[in-house]
């Protein structure tokens, strides 16, 4: 498929309507990938990460940076359109020493995800915003369809929260939440699902805090984030490195003092995260969410 083909079906958000759509899109823009860029660009201080180069049909333009330890190539595609599903499928019984099945779902769920941003990268820079909402809107979607692939209800949209007075409902307001896991009527688990945590961890706690205090509940709140990289120009012109936008000292601020989420997970989870005492202690790979973590909050 051309890259052109790829871009417009990428910035359709119609094209995705079940996951085979993302699966089947990830496989085209991973064939194309092999051969259709003009350069690969090596970070000059994480050399994990790589840039793509598209020719002219992708305006020269520079993709967001892409973590090879994570993402599959076209030699690896069956690892997402042959074997991921019948792994996620089986994930409640995964024990946590299959280390290669939770890392077929870890990196599969970013290949599909980097495969959209990627292809969206190629757009116009005027395009830039327009890019951002669809391929936000685009993970939000994924995520809501392998939770339900897994037959646990959730949906996304409002919640109608009633306010009551003296133990009498006065009004209702509605929340509008990214995940809202439930069984029947009841709501299990309130989910935000961001490519990024960049300008929206205060969101996401003060959500839990205010939900749980207008509700007089405790409903379990948690936050599924693809990364917390973004590119940055390195010194000489056309070097390019990588920034994490994660912010620590915001995260174990808000996890004492406000309240601490239910669960934060990753697809490309930063070196901190794992070495750092606290965090590794609040933060887990996206395997983790699939295996245990929703099964527990629904029962």
């Amino acid at each position: 498929m051309s890259l052109k083909k790829l871009v417009a079906t990428a910035a359709n958000k119609e094209q995705f309507g079940t996951v085979q759509h993302y699966l089947d899109f990830t496989a085209k823009f991973l064939e194309f990938l092999a051969d259709g860029v003009q350069a690969t660009i090596v970070s000059q201080n994480e050399n994990h990460y790589r840039f793509f180069q598209y020719r002219k049909n992708g305006n020269f333009n520079i993709t967001r940076p892409i973590n090879s330890n994570l993402m599959y190539g076209v030699d690896d595609v069956v690892q997402v359109t042959q074997e991921f599903l019948p792994t996620l499928d089986g994930a409640k019984d995964l024990p946590a020493d299959d280390h290669a099945s939770r890392r077929r779902l870890c990196n599969s769920i970013y290949t599909i995800q980097q495969s959209i941003g990627s292809a969206l990268d190629a757009l116009p820079a005027g395009e830039s915003n327009r890019a951002r909402k669809v391929n936000g809107d685009l993970f939000e979607r994924l995520i809501l369809l392998l939770i339900k692939r897994l037959g646990i209800q959730c949906r996304s949209g409002n919640v109608q929260v009633p306010i009551k007075v003296d133990g009498k409902v006065q009004f209702n307001m509605n929340y509008q939440h990214d995940l809202v896991v439930e069984s029947g009527e009841l709501i299990k688990a309130i989910g935000s699902v961001k490519t990024s945590s960049k300008d929206r961890i205060d969101k996401i706690f003060m959500d839990k805090f205010l939900y749980n205090r207008i509700t007089e509940t405790d409903t379990p709140h948690f936050a599924i984030f693809l990364n917390d990289i973004q590119r940055k120009n390195v010194k000489a012109e056309n070097k390019y490195g990588v920034s994490a936008t994660f912010l620590p000292g915001h995260f174990k601020g808000y996890t004492v003092k406000l309240n601490p989420l239910d669960g934060v997970f990753y697809c490309d989870i930063r070196p901190n995260m794992q070495t750092d005492p606290f965090l590794r202690q609040h933060i887990d790979t996206i395997d983790k969410l699939f295996c245990s973590a929703l099964w527990e909050m629904v029962d």
